[in-house]
């Protein structure tokens, strides 16, 4: 069996802040599942993550004699696979400037530059950038439905629902409840998983995911590419979002070319914008740079790190970052940037302190079933330490 690691570019990491801050690039959602599922659906192996040291406790690599390196944001295809499975020991695969993969010993991956180099000269998809996720989700979310339902059948799809477009293009897992819904697939095709629900009124229109154990209130309205991931509660009007899981936009407001990490919740008629009044091209925080960077986009909405939360009737400016841990509420459009473990208004911020944030923490997953656990509260110290790097 291949022994995988996949590992994490600094530079890529850094230009994914604060989505990258609680997790690597590899446990990102695009399309159906995350960047690992992906791999370990498409190339079957024992797989592990190489990343920054204090997201050890969680994610530890596991080195053998014989390993493949890959790169953790990349998006895997059949014919980077091909590519990968090709590599003999002490060979790399290089494009774009970047290691995309490497076979050898720990001690390769430390000395990359004394192998032998392979330029990979084939197109291939990788999140770089906080908008890539929101940008590839069509393509990829396509590419998603095609594998996670070939060679398979879509449970019955209830006839209180109107299907417009091919109806093979809705898949309904078993476990799922849909009634009274609007399903279009002219424009790509609808994903149902287990245990979701999507209620009486809501209209989705393709391409959309909906995970495991999440749930569509009524009258709610999507349009793609869209993907929420697990155990979200979502509501009102969405447009090219991606809900990395476990948080909810149950309400009324709109969200639109956004990224939601987890544990977030976005209260009742939030709105964030997606498009400047002028139709300029968009600037958007980066933490490389520490300033607002030109990203080549007329749209981009809210970029939301984990645990962070947006009181009623927030209002947030065309692309907005939110750090890990913010809360956010109060009259106005906020700042573009708000620092991780904040909280307050447009009157001013104040740090959260971690015993607080903890608290909450706590509270919130465990709403789930889930547990803060020593190691979260471990890696959340320590990101709290280089967030003050970015504070402004």
């Amino acid at each position: 069996m291949k022994n995988i690691i996949l590992f994490d570019n600094q530079s890529d990491k850094t230009n994914l802040l604060p989505l990258s801050y609680t997790r690597p690039l590899c446990e990102l959602r695009v399309g159906i599942d995350t960047i690992r599922e992906k791999w370990e659906s498409m190339l079957p192996g024992a797989y592990s993550v190489l990343a920054e040291d204090y997201l050890s406790v969680k994610y530890a690599p596991e080195y053998a004699d014989d390993n493949i390196f890959i790169a953790g944001n990349i998006i895997p295809d059949e014919s980077l696979i091909r590519a990968v499975c090709g590599l003999n020991m002490g060979e790399y695969l290089y494009a774009n400037e970047k290691v995309v993969a490497l076979r050898g010993s720990r001690e390769d991956y430390e000395n990359v530059a004394e192998l032998t180099r392979i330029d990979y000269t084939e197109t291939y998809k990788a999140v770089n950038f906080l908008y890539d996720i929101f940008t590839l989700n069509d393509d990829v979310l396509r590419a998603d439905f095609e594998r996670f339902t070939a060679g398979r059948h879509s449970a019955p799809i209830p006839d209180s629902n109107t299907v417009i477009g091919d109806p093979r293009l809705v898949f309904v897992e078993e476990g799922a409840v849909v009634e009274g819904a609007y399903l279009n697939t002219k424009n790509g095709p609808i994903y149902l998983a287990g245990n979701t629900e999507v209620m009486e009124g809501s209209c989705l229109r393709g391409p959309i995911a909906i995970c495991e154990h999440s749930n569509v209130n009524m009258g709610t309205k999507i349009y793609g590419a869209t993907t929420i991931g697990p155990w979200c509660k979502v509501g009102g009007e969405l447009n090219n979002v991606v809900m990395i899981g476990y948080s909810n936009k149950a309400h009324d407001g709109f969200l639109g070319n956004a990224v939601i990490g987890e544990w977030c919740n976005i209260g009742a008629g939030c709105v964030a914008s997606n498009l400047k009044n002028d139709y300029t091209e968009i600037k958007l925080w980066n933490y490389t740079a520490r300033r607002f960077t030109r990203t080549g986009l007329q749209f981009c909405g809210l970029i939301m790190g984990d645990h962070s939360k947006a009181g009623i009737n927030t209002m947030f400016n065309t692309a907005t970052v939110l750090g890990v841990g913010v809360n956010v509420y109060g009259s106005g459009f906020q700042r573009n940037f708000l620092a991780s473990f904040s909280e307050g208004s447009r009157a001013g911020f104040t740090d959260v302190p971690l015993s607080k944030f903890f608290d909450i923490a706590r509270r919130v997953m465990a709403r789930r079933g889930r547990e803060l656990t020593d190691a979260d509260c471990q890696i959340f110290e320590q990101i709290n330490e280089m967030a003050h790097n970015f504070k402004i």
